[in-house]
Order: structure tokens, then C-alpha cells, then sequence
């Protein structure tokens, strides 16, 4: 992937006086992390809004501060859910020469088959896996295909994925990722005779919103 720049200046205003910045069109966030005490920074709202768009969690930017670059991760990013606007964005510097442990994302595409022939109910068990590498090496995301869950009780497990060149997968093999699980008619019929009944378990990050 292609290096990824969002240009900076140091930010000397904080607290409620930093709105005012946000209304002349500018983003605020810090850079904080390795070796580095935490920087204040000012961004163009529009263009570094339209870069951020672009990247997961585990995609590398450079933040260039008046002329020095810093290499991060993004950490968190806040916004006002009634403006559909980012108001604040928390940067994670990183060193290229040391490994470091991060979640990467997991994407679902195809179609299982389980569903149309036998009416299953996907179950999706964790959403990112934990991986340990240099910070260039990171994969934007991991993808899992759907389509090799053909009947019930299919499921796709970490040790499935295939672990990229220069990078190790940390979460545990045996975890399941997807599973091809019965409806809901179904669970009940069994939860009836003395089954126990399966949860479904459903993971997301829900950010925070800074007034």
C-alpha cells in the first residue's frame, strides 16, 4: 500500500475553545505512543476526514507536524453522530524497526449455502483478530469467504485463515469465527427436548462521543 500522509500543525488550544477551530474548518487530534510525549495537533477537516475514510484500524498514516513525520496508527476516532462529522481523532505512534500486537479486522463476503438450502442463521463470533508484526506488515483486513458454509454446524475457525508473510496470528486457532447454526424455530424445538440453546453473540466497537 501506498504511503498515506495527513498534514498537521501543533494545537495550542484546548478545552471548549477548540469548537471554534472545528466551525474555521479544522480537525483536532493528539499523537501520542512510543517515545513520543503526547502532541496536540490541528488537521483540515475535509481532507484528513477523506484520507481516514480510506483506512482500518491496522493501516499505517503519516502525520506530518510542520515538517516532521510521525508514523501511527489510528486509535480512536470521535464524532458528532447529529453532524455526521469527526470532531476528534486519537493517533497511536509506532516504531517501523519494532513489532507490535494489534486487532485487524475481519471482513464476511460470499453467500453460505447453508442458508438458502437448510434456512441457517450465520453466527458471527469475533470481528478482528489479534496479530503481532511490524507496523508496515499489518493487513488492512483479514477475509473470511462465506460460501464454505454448505449445511449446519459449518463454521470457519481462526486456524483457517492463512497468516501473511511476516506476520503471526495470536488469537487462539481453535476459535470460531463464523458458524452456520440453526434458526430460531429450530433452537426452540430443541430447547424444548433439553438442548441447550445456542447464543448468538454480536461484537462491535461502539465509539465514544465527545460533547
Amino acid at each position: 500500500m501506498e504511503k498515506v500522509v495527513i498534514s498537521a500543525t501543533r494545537r495550542t488550544v484546548t478545552g471548549k475553545k477548540v469548537g471554534a477551530l472545528r466551525r474555521e474548518g479544522k480537525l483536532p487530534g493528539v499523537i501520542y505512543g512510543h517515545h513520543v510525549e503526547p502532541i496536540a495537533i490541528l488537521m483540515d477537516s475535509r481532507e484528513a476526514t477523506r484520507t481516514l475514510a480510506t483506512l482500518t484500524g491496522s493501516s499505517l498514516v503519516t502525520i506530518n507536524v510542520d515538517g516532521k513525520e510521525y508514523a501511527t496508527l489510528v486509535r480512536e476516532k470521535q464524532h458528532d453522530y447529529i453532524k455526521n462529522a469527526l470532531i476528534h481523532v486519537d493517533f497511536l505512534a509506532v516504531s517501523l524497526t519494532e513489532k507490535i500486537r494489534a486487532e485487524v479486522t475481519i471482513d464476511l463476503t460470499g453467500i453460505a449455502p447453508a442458508v438458502k438450502d437448510f434456512s441457517a442463521m450465520i453466527v458471527h463470533n469475533i470481528s478482528a483478530l489479534e496479530v503481532e508484526c511490524l507496523p508496515q506488515d499489518l493487513p488492512e483486513s483479514f477475509v473470511v469467504d462465506l460460501s464454505s458454509l454448505a449445511k449446519i454446524g459449518d463454521a470457519v475457525y481462526v486456524r483457517d485463515i492463512p497468516a501473511p508473510a511476516k506476520v503471526e496470528i495470536l488469537t487462539h486457532a481453535d476459535e470460531i469465527i463464523v458458524v452456520a447454526t440453526a434458526t430460531k424455530e429450530e433452537v426452540e424445538v430443541e430447547a424444548v427436548e433439553g438442548a441447550a440453546e445456542p447464543e448468538v453473540i454480536e461484537r462491535g466497537k461502539k465509539e465514544e462521543v465527545e460533547d
